[in-house]
């Protein structure tokens, strides 16, 4: 495997896999816009060699195919499944110890070697504002390193074996930061570093922190890794590149000898500054918010080095192919943890965390047919109540019966639900909740609500196929379209205002809906442009389930209140866009005019990616 990103560029380049640009780029919007474009037209990786005010190479689009990810791991992509594997299911070497008795020689040496301070790192000090300062959209707040490993260690615990490593946004510059002395620090409930932090503040002490970019690519994968309590990113680094993470200590800081560059810092107790606006997963950008400052106390960079980066931006990305190559790796993990599930899938067209999709079981009562969710509603609250899950906002639920179900048609499992459901019985609701930070939908930074979807049993109802007739003469209706057999898009002739007088709209349009059969038309989304919303089934998901909170968009048609449960004849989401919403991501036209230059007929990009196509 891979001793440095160096490596891993030369191997990718060496089987066709990378294409240089040699000319200058602006890493102002173009580099963003290059990468955006090459994720989509299914270009190789790009090492841009002449980045505008950088000495620096900068490579990207590194896991832009789970293909070319799985080639990077080639060599090491078996042993590490059985590792974790057997993590999840410890049993298995008890069943077939001959088979696993490699492992444990794998496990130890892959333990993380330490060194003596930077000796022998190929690690030189530099300038902040030497390495690349990549802007991607622009309202950016400024440029921010998008693939960090930012390293913390327990403030009670210190030490390699302790400490946590994650991928947090780090702002270059922009605000109230002085350039090159200070990074913003964004990360996002239930993270390590904050419990780290939490330690450090109680203790009235700044919390030491070092920032890794580049290396081995399986340096960047373990610090997005949901990994089992207990193993250590550090440790599953090493077992991912097979070789043993290196580090040292400089000036009481962690240095990793592997990286490209290296930021060391502290985080001082109550010292925050305003970070953002960025573009975000979701889609749109994430506003400016209050967010720990790092003063930086000395930056390193590598001879040879390159730095790497992605875009964050409305799905797909790179990091939904970063989703892909997690979910190859850890395979039935989640299930493992929680009984009773089956498959869980995160909808990365609707950015991830807003919208679950989850198979369960039905055993209470094996002795009699079921014909409602019971087991499920327990399973609900354990999946909503499990890591990064429980940040979702809608869990559509359900078991297997007779038939397999595909847990990733996402328009063929939201039909199975529909046809199931029993609107009156199978919503539940939990407001007051926390939500994604990036989720401006709720009612406060981290505030919103969830609702479970739950269905089981035979079918109840024969979808729609077209609009129903008696919708498309309801007063106040704009335009009505189809998304999906179940599912209508209905534009109004009035958009959103506020929550005070949107009860009585909402009202009065339920009441004209009543006198249309919605039997076979369960799902109403109100949106801002229907034919938008109903052109695909990427931007129905997209659109619905970003733009809306639950406990505050979600109405009804017969909608009514018994001992505390909520239920209606047929649902309606208000998906419009409000004013409390973060604006949606939309690119620089000028910017796009001038990349167009890199995808033209015969140029490097688009021809390579051509010759891939062919074969």
């Amino acid at each position: 495997m891979y001793q440095s990103l160096e490596e891993c560029v030369l191997d990718l380049e060496k089987h066709g896999h990378l294409v240089r640009i040699k000319e200058e780029v602006d890493p102002y919007l173009e580099m963003a816009s290059i990468q955006r474009r090459a994720y989509k037209e299914g270009a190789p990786a790009i090492l841009f060699e002449n980045v505008k005010g950088s000495r620096y190479p900068a490579v990207a689009n590194l896991f832009g195919s789970i293909e070319r990810s799985k080639f990077m791991f080639r060599h090491n992509w078996d042993k590490v499944q059985d590792i974790i594997a057997l993590r999840d299911d410890p049993m298995k070497a008890i069943k077939s110890p001959f088979r696993h008795i490699g492992n444990g020689v794998s496990a130890l040496t892959a333990l993380p070697m330490r060194k003596s301070g930077l000796n022998g790192s190929k690690l030189e000090e530099i300038e902040l504002t030497d390495i690349p300062f990549i802007q991607s959209w622009p309202d950016d707040g400024g440029a921010f390193v998008t693939l960090p490993q930012v390293y913390s260690e327990d403030p009670d615990k210190k030490g390699i074996m302790s400490a946590n490593v994650g991928m947090y946004r780090v702002q270059l510059d922009g605000n109230d930061y002085q350039v090159g002395k200070e990074v913003g620090l964004h990360y996002q409930i239930q993270r390590g570093i904050g419990v780290h932090q939490t330690k450090a503040v109680k203790r009235d002490e700044p919390l030491k922190v070092s920032i890794f970019i580049g290396g081995p690519p399986a340096h960047t994968l373990a610090a997005v890794m949901p990994l089992p309590e207990g193993l250590s990113e550090m440790l599953f680094a090493g077992l991912l590149a097979n070789r043993r993470f290196r580090y040292g200590y400089e000036d009481g800081y962690c240095i990793s000898h592997d990286a490209d560059f290296v930021i060391t810092g502290d985080i001082y107790p109550d010292d925050t500054k305003p970070e953002g606006p960025f573009g975000d997963h979701l889609g749109y950008y994430s506003l400016t918010h209050e967010f720990p400052v790092l003063k930086v106390h000395k930056v390193y960079g590598r001879k040879g080095a390159i730095y790497p980066f992605t875009v964050v931006g409305r799905p797909p990305q790179e990091d939904t192919s970063f989703g892909a190559l997690i979910h190859e790796i850890t395979g039935d993990a989640v299930t493992q943890e929680l009984p009773g599930v089956k498959a869980v899938h995160a909808v990365d067209a609707a950015g991830v965390h807003p919208l679950l999709f989850a198979i369960g079981s039905e055993r209470y009562t094996p002795f009699e047919k079921v014909n409602q969710p019971t087991e499920l509603l327990t399973i609900a609250n354990r999946i909503l109540g499990f890591g990064q899950l429980s940040l979702a906002k809608y869990l559509f639920l359900t078991a297997e019966e007779e038939e397999s179900i595909d847990i990733h048609d996402e328009a063929a499992f939201i039909q199975h639900i529909l046809e199931r459901i029993d609107l009156r019985r199978d919503l539940h609701f939990q407001a007051n909740a926390t939500m994604d930070t990036l989720d401006y939908s709720g009612t406060g930074l981290n505030r919103g609500s969830k609702v479970t979807f739950a269905a089981y049993g035979d079918k109840k109802r024969e979808l729609c196929k077209q609009v129903p007739n008696g919708m498309k003469q309801v007063s106040g209706i704009e335009g009505a379209s189809l998304v999906m057999p179940g599912v209508v898009a209905v534009q109004l002739e009035k958009g959103f205002t506020d929550y005070e007088v949107i009860e009585a709209e909402m009202n009065q349009f339920t009441k004209r809906l009543e006198e249309v059969n919605m039997e076979r038309c369960p799902l109403i989304v109100l949106c801002d442009d229907s034919e938008f919303l109903s052109d695909s089934i990427e931007n129905f998901l997209w659109a619905t389930f970003t733009r809306s909170n639950p406990s505050h968009d979600i109405h009804g048609v017969n909608a009514f209140m018994k001992h505390k449960h909520w239920g209606c004849d047929a649902v309606i989401i208000d998906a419009r866009l409000k004013s409390h919403h973060a604006p949606p991501l939309v690119e620089d036209e000028e910017v796009e005019r001038r990349v167009d230059r890199f995808f033209q007929k015969n140029s490097v990009l688009l021809s390579r990616t051509e010759e891939d196509r062919q074969q």
